[in-house]
């Protein structure tokens, strides 16, 4: 198995009487996509920080590919966007990207081949003889994006990399995360958008209040299976029997609530099929019928206290 391209082990951090994060414990995996969670103050930008070198925990350990994160091998294999950044609005895109670049030690002969790349990667290709104070949010935002990846990162930090993005930008960065996962980068992304988490990531860590409240696959996180939401014209005691194969009833008035069980749960379609056949063979009526699966932002919210800073 692979040694893990990051690994933060009980982080804590207090500023002043202010304690920040307690206990905080992450590892990601190359080629991994793992999207950080947690609403304002829960410690996502704190932790982050201190994965980057910019802030040194009260007490734990971060290491990036086995060495501490503030030694700078470790975090010359890292590419970086943070949520708020600025660059000189005087400078192009071209001399933005080649900048980072060599701060990043490509090489001078590399440069204007790679800075070229990585432009055309983000949408800026024809872009990259303008200002920085002719982009937009959007453009800017990609230029961002183009400055983290520049240096052939190993582990790519995003904190809300789709803030200022339209949707075809969004998808834009859904794929070029893929295509970074396909070549074995692993990414750790923060972002409130969390169906773009859903898109992206293998996994998810919620923090809250400074805790790890969950750390695991979207699918554990997200529930066993989906639902049948079935609506009947007329409900009786008979009802029930006639769908138990399928799952888990729960009866609300004229709303009957399937929570599918094996084999259906992998087949939601072709259970829905069956269910509104066994319903329609029988006395009830069958009014309407729904598939639903708790999505992400569902049980988020329902996890965390939420609260801004």
């Amino acid at each position: 198995m692979s040694s893990p391209v990051l690994d933060a082990d009980r982080l804590t951090k207090a500023y002043g009487h202010t304690v920040a994060l307690r206990g905080i414990t992450v590892t990601v995996a190359p080629g991994e996509a793992v999207g950080l969670l947690g609403p304002n103050g829960a410690g996502k930008t704190t932790t982050v920080k201190i994965l980057t070198g910019l802030v040194r925990p009260s007490s734990g350990t971060a290491r990036l590919f086995g060495r501490p994160a503030t030694d700078p091998a470790a975090r010359k294999r890292l590419g970086y966007l943070p949520e708020l950044f600025r660059f000189p609005d005087w400078m192009t895109g071209n001399q933005v990207v080649d900048f980072h670049a060599e701060l990043a030690g490509v090489s001078a002969g590399d440069r204007r081949r790679r800075v070229a790349e990585v432009l055309e990667q983000v949408g800026l290709g024809a872009r990259g003889q303008d200002r920085v104070s002719g982009y937009s949010k959007g453009m800017s935002q990609r230029l961002g994006l183009a400055q983290a990846i520049v240096g052939r990162p190993e582990l790519l930090l995003l904190d809300e990399p789709t803030s200022a993005l339209d949707p075809v930008g969004r998808r834009d960065v859904r794929e070029l995360v893929g295509a970074l996962k396909a070549e074995g980068v692993a990414v750790v992304l923060n972002s409130h958008l969390l169906s773009e988490v859903e898109r992206v990531c293998d996994r998810v860590i919620v923090i809250d209040k400074g805790h790890v409240k969950y750390s695991g696959s979207l699918d554990q996180l997200t529930g066993d299976g989906p639902t049948l939401t079935v609506t009947v014209g007329r409900p009786d005691d008979d009802l029930l029997p006639a769908l138990a194969e399928f799952g888990r009833i729960t009866v609300r008035g004229t709303d009957v609530s399937v929570a599918l069980g094996p084999p259906w749960d992998d087949v939601p379609a072709e259970a829905a099929e069956q269910v509104a056949a066994a319903v329609t063979r029988g006395p009830w009526g069958l009014r309407a019928l729904a598939v639903n699966r708790p999505s992400l932002e569902d049980v988020f919210v329902s996890m965390v206290s939420g609260g801004d800073t």
